[in-house]
């Protein structure tokens, strides 16, 4: 059986799709076995690409305002892991970022989460984890969120880019709702108080 050590060395080594990427890979991915609380977003954008730092940017300010976790917290916390659909910048397209590549997941995902039996919770950031995790029928990604499973490990999210202030807006019942229901689990979990 393989250890997340060899198994992170050998994402932080993988080429799978290098050709397809425009500044190379550099995969970001944060695992450790005592992760309770695993992020499977996107995949990581430029200042995330250039820094190697998962959820630097606004896109992770609101995230960590979400979770009500400081940014120390966030980085510094084994229970929490980081896990994108795609590991690596995917590229600029024609409205934003490309969508992540499909290598990554496959390739990887069950082999991480093997490695993290005690998550007891998965945030799925968008709509690309979402698809990829849940086969609930739902035809818009406000139709999955807003019917959010309490109970269930997988919590689905929108993403929190700044691009997203129209949905957030148009969708009051996220941050009256979904949120609260989101920071108490997260609080359960962490026994923050």
């Amino acid at each position: 059986m393989e250890s997340l050590l060899t198994l992170l060395t050998d994402i932080r080594a993988c080429t799978a799709c290098a050709e397809h990427l425009p500044f190379g890979p550099r995969p970001v991915v944060v695992a450790n076995t005592a992760a309770k609380i695993l992020i499977i977003g996107q995949a990581p954008g430029t200042r995330v690409h250039q820094t190697g730092i998962p959820w630097n940017d606004p896109s992770g300010d609101r995230l960590r305002q979400w979770l009500a976790i400081g940014r120390e917290q966030f980085y510094a916390d084994p229970r929490l892991a980081i896990m994108p659909m795609g590991f690596c910048y995917p590229g600029k397209g024609r409205s934003g970022d490309l969508p992540p590549r499909k290598e990554c997941a496959p390739l990887w995902h069950a082999r991480l989460l093997a490695q993290m039996p005690n998550v007891e919770l998965v945030l799925l950031i968008g709509q690309y984890a979402q698809g990829y995790y849940l086969r609930d029928g739902f035809k818009t990604l406000a139709e999955r969120v807003q019917q959010h499973p309490l109970k269930d490990r997988y919590f689905p999210l929108p993403h929190p880019s700044p691009r997203n202030q129209l949905w957030l807006k148009r969708n009051p019942w996220f941050d009256s709702d979904v949120l609260p229901c989101l920071q108490a689990r997260v609080r359960t979990i962490l026994e923050l108080k």
